[in-house]
């Protein structure tokens, strides 16, 4: 399946790009990450402490378990804050 990639914040920093397009076989949000790891080591960098890396699936909080059937756009970032 063909996704969207969106990198946000410092994510976007460690992985050099803001975004791309993957051809992915990943079934959950996990999968998609371990493939992106294998892919080069930016992306190990990125995603060595998955409790501070947040994801959206087409612009929905998700988790990284969740299921990536039909999903068209994930987005990686830090948590955020607001007031």
């Amino acid at each position: 399946m063909i996704v969207q990639v969106l990198y946000f914040s410092w994510v976007r920093e460690k992985v050099g790009l803001s975004k791309e397009t993957i051809d992915t076989e990943a079934k959950t949000v996990s999968d998609l990450i371990m493939e992106l790891c294998i892919k080069d080591e930016c992306y190990k960098l990125a995603f060595s402490n998955l409790d501070v890396i947040r994801v959206a699936l087409d612009q929905e909080l998700a988790d990284q378990n969740s299921s990536m059937e039909a999903v068209k756009e994930v987005a990686f970032f830090p948590p955020m804050t607001g007031g």
